[in-house]
């Protein structure tokens, strides 16, 4: 089965069919430039990041997974599982960020979660595999499909601002039911998460904030 990903190359020409299809989505466009391809590696850290910037603001996240990187560098397992809870609490970990970064850590160094062979695996396998995991719901393994693995389809309702965006660019009520939100997303398929990236580039513009990868 063929795997549909994004890259620096498609980005822009999906951009283009979603603005043919979406009036919205072809203003945001207009009006803020193309986003850029938020891509990620596929790579341990890159999840430990995705763990931090759960249910937090981005610039909360990255003072967390700067000071991180300023103590140990490039973030691999045996580093986290070597830290003290101290020491990661240091990092601005909170108690349950602790128990999720060190249980990744060891699936990771056991081999349980082998990263490289996620790339080859559908997204239900990937997230079936990835959500055993405690601290790994359906948010974390969506924003890692769609960074890491650049698949094109994912449509995060967990994520408070994108829905604050959809609402927004769409002006919908504020107490708007996620089936409605789905309804809306229904014609942007297989490309939502290219739509995700057009409402977050409208949200981030907004708000003057910046992201890292």
């Amino acid at each position: 089965m063929s795997i549909l990903q994004f890259n620096p190359e498609n980005f822009n020409s999906f951009c283009d069919e979603l603005a043919k299809r979406d009036k919205d989505l072809k203003r945001i466009i207009q009006e803020h430039g193309y986003p850029t391809p938020w891509i990620r590696p596929n790579r341990f850290q890159t999840l430990i990041l995705t763990i931090l910037e759960q249910q937090v603001s981005l610039a909360a996240a990255y003072s967390a997974f700067n000071r991180l990187k300023a103590k140990v560098g490039t973030v691999t397992p045996k580093k986290i599982l070597a830290l003290t809870e101290q020491e990661l609490r240091n990092c601005y970990f909170t108690r349950q960020k602790i128990v999720y970064a060190k249980g990744l850590a060891a699936a990771v160094d056991k081999k349980e979660i082998q990263l490289k062979k996620m790339e080859t695996l559908p997204d239900e396998e990937v997230r079936a595999t990835l959500i055993r995991l405690k601290g790994i719901g359906h948010w974390t393994v969506d924003v890692y499909l769609m960074h890491a693995l650049r698949r094109t389809d994912l449509f995060p309702l967990g994520d408070l601002a994108l829905v604050n965006s959809l609402k927004h660019v769409k002006k919908l009520k504020p107490d708007v039911s996620k089936e409605k939100m789905l309804k809306l997303a229904e014609p942007w398929k297989p490309y939502r998460t290219i739509a995700s990236m057009i409402l977050w580039h409208d949200y981030l513009k907004r708000k003057g904030t910046k992201v890292q990868d």
